[in-house]
């Protein structure tokens, strides 16, 4: 049994992760298997569409498999996690930018990396189960993968939200802040799959979707705006602080657990991508600014101790919510010299 089925099925590329007792965690191997797939199906003319799925109920991916990172990244060893995410982020890349319909299908949790696999198709599914994150600021990291460059797209103020709390979306949140695009209830999605094989095209899946269940977060909408308009950490503590309502202190109480050079870095990340160039390069050439540096410069190591090895749940932040000086953000935001992302085509592809 592999960790990932690549396969070519009717009219379509088949990819379905296969680790569902780890919940479908994303290994570097997997990483380098689904790009060599994308590039083998981009002028396959027997491919009309790619298919992205996986096996078992509680998550299409939780997120990368951080276990190698910390193992090198303890010993000093910097370079792994650095090839890794450019790896990674290269293969987001071109799941963005591809030419043919890409789709994906979203049940459980999917978090982290899989948001990188799964959430920059041109056919996001969603279904009842679907729990959608981006929680990188827990362990000492920010909203990769791409993740910023779709929070950045959200309405208002919800894509900072979103990155500094780690807040779950729902189907409904999902569709509504851009990280999916049609629901489906999941007891269709089998019968869709085997249509979308068979005829190479989607109108079998535009065709089942159904309304989108509601959206708390556009409840939600103004408070956010209001609350995270500041594109400053502190500034948007103090003004959670003094809101005395139960969304502003649930909100608080979320920030307290998270990296505040983390935090600190997203809000500054997204100011930047609306401010300018808003693309996935773009977005993931800043994320590669950070997480490059994360495990010897940032809180990576200590987040990844507290939430995974140890399990303590007591992280030892480098920095408290309202003292990361600018100077700490600047350091992490400069660019990488002759390391940076690239998006050419592997040579081992």
């Amino acid at each position: 049994m592999t960790d990932i089925d690549i396969r070519k099925d009717g009219h379509a590329g088949r990819i379905t992760l296969n680790r569902p007792k780890a919940l479908n965690a994303l290994t570097y191997d997997m990483c380098l298997a689904i790009e060599d797939a994308l590039w083998r199906w981009r002028d396959d003319p027997t491919v009309k569409l790619v298919l992205i799925d996986a096996m078992g109920e509680k998550a299409f991916c939780a997120g990368g498999d951080i276990a190698e990172m910390y193992a090198t990244g303890t010993a000093g060893d910097y370079a792994y996690g650095q090839r890794f995410w450019r790896d990674e982020y290269r293969m987001n890349a071109l799941l963005s930018e591809y030419p043919k319909p890409v789709v994906s299908f979203l049940q459980g949790f999917t978090m982290g990396g899989g948001v990188g696999v799964g959430c920059h198709g041109s056919h996001r599914v969603v279904g009842d189960t679907s729990r959608i994150a981006m929680p990188e600021c827990g362990i000492g990291l920010i909203p990769d993968v791409g993740g910023s460059y779709l929070l950045a797209r959200a309405p208002g103020r919800v894509g900072d939200y979103l990155g500094l709390t780690a807040d779950r979306m729902g189907p409904g949140d999902a569709i509504y802040v851009g990280f999916a695009d049609l629901y489906v209830p999941e007891s269709q999605w089998d019968g869709i799959t085997v249509a979308l094989c068979a005829q190479g095209n989607v109108t079998a899946l535009t065709e089942a979707a159904q309304p989108a269940p509601e959206a708390g977060l556009a409840t939600l909408r103004a408070q956010i705006d209001h609350l995270f308009v500041s594109g400053s950490l502190a500034e948007i503590v103090a003004g959670l602080k003094a809101d005395q309502g139960d969304f502003a202190q649930q909100a608080l109480a979320k920030l307290t657990r998270n990296a505040p050079l983390s935090m600190a870095f997203t809000l500054e990340m997204l100011t930047k991508l609306r401010a300018g160039t808003l693309n996935i390069r773009r977005a993931l050439e800043l994320e590669y600014r950070f997480t490059s540096r994360a495990m010897e410069h940032g809180d990576f190591i200590e987040g990844i101790r507290a939430a995974i090895i140890d399990k303590d749940k007591s992280p030892n932040w480098s920095h408290d919510l309202t003292g990361v000086p600018q100077d700490a953000v600047a350091a992490m935001m400069q660019p990488v010299e002759g390391e940076n992302v690239t998006f050419e085509r592997r040579s081992e592809a």
